[in-house]
């Protein structure tokens, strides 16, 4: 019990805060006041003017979204790539346990996380105002494959 404890109820726990995110809808998440609040609109619109992009059908630009709704892209974008990196980091040191190789320790972690960023975006279907996006998933799956990678760097290192 103590083994799991350990090294589970921290994956279990992170897997809960992000399904517990994914059942806000999006007016409690909303960020753009708080951006507003502290970030220049002009500051913005002068350094980002230029970016302009599509990500799931939807234009990325301050042009189209106002600067806040801007940052507040790049924000979203950040939290999904670094939870699934955490998420990453804490199935491999849950796997490791069991003395597998650390390719297998690395391939056991993506799969569940791949799968669980999946089911995230299902999720997010039954949440009001809630968007379930592929591209969403794959940059969960990007995030979580990058703290993988990193974790396997470091126990590579440590040997």
């Amino acid at each position: 019990m103590k083994r799991f404890i350990w090294y589970w109820l921290p994956v279990l726990a992170w897997a809960g805060m992000i399904f517990y995110s994914s059942s806000q809808p999006y007016q409690k998440q909303d960020m753009r006041p708080t951006i507003t609040q502290y970030v220049s609109p002009d500051l913005v619109e002068r350094l980002f003017s230029w970016v302009k992009f599509n990500y799931a059908n939807y234009e990325i630009s301050i042009a189209h979204m106002g600067a806040s709704g801007f940052l507040e892209f790049f924000l979203r974008k950040g939290a999904h790539f670094s939870v699934f990196f955490i998420l990453g980091v804490l199935l491999c040191r849950a796997f490791s346990q069991y003395r597998l190789p650390l390719r297998q320790v690395g391939l056991y972690a993506f799969v569940l996380l791949a799968t669980y960023a999946a089911l995230d975006e299902v999720h997010q279907s039954f949440t009001g105002d809630r968007t379930p996006l592929w591209q969403d998933s794959a940059l969960d799956s990007v995030g979580g494959l990058t703290g993988i990678l990193v974790w396997s760097l470091f126990k590579r290192r440590r040997k």
